[in-house]
């Protein structure tokens, strides 16, 4: 039994001496890599490309994503009560001002039209019968023959069937209303984008039959950030791509900005129409809108190719006189395909480094592509 615990201390002895020394190995090779790329960067010279700032005209290419919707859309909602007797439209079809969409059930509203024209009728009735009475009362008042009370009263049953036939004029126009609601007419011009309800269904006041949509025209919303909002105005205008069209531009304008950013993004809605006159655009689908403003003159710009990313700040490589690099946080301004305008960082005889710079760390020396050391 000693002799078994023996073994075992001496096997978890031995356990922990070998982990011992592969962990000094494998930290003796990163420090040795460590030291070599040390050596690399800051002793030995690191071929790069490398330019100087340029003065030129800088285009700023401002670049959006949204969708494009409809200028105008809205529900087609039943005016009455009533099955759908017909519908005459689908989905897809162009509809004018006026066309007629669908047809409801109009018994009930024909009854209740009916009698509203007896109820109607019989006030007319009345009235005139009234206005005979009070005209002969009013002659014989006149002749002595009865009393000032007795045209009085008749003058008041006068009024009163006018009150009644103003009442049956209300109902009777009330009517009518509703038995023209039966048919249900599209507000404008558009396509139905969508058709709620079948024929034989039944439709309640208020519930939406179809949804027009005009997409002659069709907006693009997007949100503009503060930084590049200077740069763009109402009535500028706009290149659009879709995915189903990849080779067509299609021509936009700026038609809103809102003066007020949205927090806490601090950007800026605004929308971009496009003429669809032709119909080749669909609504509802995903666009990319690209924003050229006016040219810089006289910027100092760098190419793309020469910033590096680092710690979230946007930076470059500046070589001293001896081949030794220094890394430069820049402020920059318009941008476009290509090119950066840079605002603070940089002076124009600065020489960048603009291709290689990922090897590079602060004080690496560094050589020409297909020369010697700098």
């Amino acid at each position: 039994m000693i002799w078994q615990n023996t073994k075992v201390r001496i096997a978890i002895i031995a356990s922990l001496v070998l982990l011992a020394i592969i962990a000094y190995r494998i930290y003796g090779n990163i420090q040795a890599n460590n030291e070599r790329a040390n050596r690399v960067s800051q002793g030995q010279n690191i071929a790069v490309a490398t330019s100087f700032p340029q003065r030129q005209s800088i285009t700023p290419v401002m670049r959006f994503a949204g969708s494009l919707d409809p200028v105008w859309q809205a529900d087609v909602a039943a005016k009455i009560d009533g099955r759908v007797e017909k519908v005459y439209v689908n989905e897809g079809d162009k509809v004018t001002a006026g066309t007629v969409l669908a047809h409801l059930e109009q018994t009930e509203q024909t009854a209740n039209l009916l009698s509203a024209k007896g109820s109607l009728m019989d006030a007319q009735t009345t009235l005139e019968r009234a206005e005979r009475e009070l005209q002969r009362y009013q002659a014989l008042y006149e002749k002595g023959a009865v009393s000032e009370q007795t045209v009085d009263n008749y003058r008041f049953a006068r009024n009163n069937a006018q009150g009644k036939l103003s009442e049956a004029q209300g109902v009777w126009d009330n009517m009518q209303d509703k038995l023209s609601g039966a048919s249900v007419t599209a507000p404008q011009d558009g396509i139905i984008s969508k058709r709620y309800y079948q024929e034989g269904y039944y439709a309640k006041v208020g519930t939406a039959l179809f949804n027009i949509a005009d997409i002659s025209e069709l907006t693009a919303k997007i949100n503009i950030p503060e930084g590049q909002i200077s740069n763009i105005a109402v009535g500028g205008l706009a290149d659009i791509t879709v995915p189903a069209y990849p080779d067509d531009k299609f021509s936009g304008m700026i038609t809103r900005i809102s003066p007020v950013a949205d927090m806490p993004a601090r950007t800026f809605a605004a929308e971009v129409t496009v003429d669809n006159s032709a119909g080749k655009l669909r609504g509802g689908v995903y666009a990319n809108v690209v924003i050229t403003a006016e040219p810089k003159e006289n910027a100092l710009v760098i190419p793309m190719s020469a910033i590096v990313m680092r710690e979230d700040q946007r930076t470059v490589f500046v070589v001293d006189d001896d081949g030794v690099v220094s890394r430069r946080v820049l402020t920059i301004g318009f941008v476009n395909d290509n090119m950066v305008e840079v605002l603070d960082g940089l002076s124009d005889g600065d020489r960048i480094v603009t291709g290689g710079q990922n090897k590079l760390r602060e004080g690496s020396k560094i050589k020409l592509e297909g020369q010697g050391a700098k």
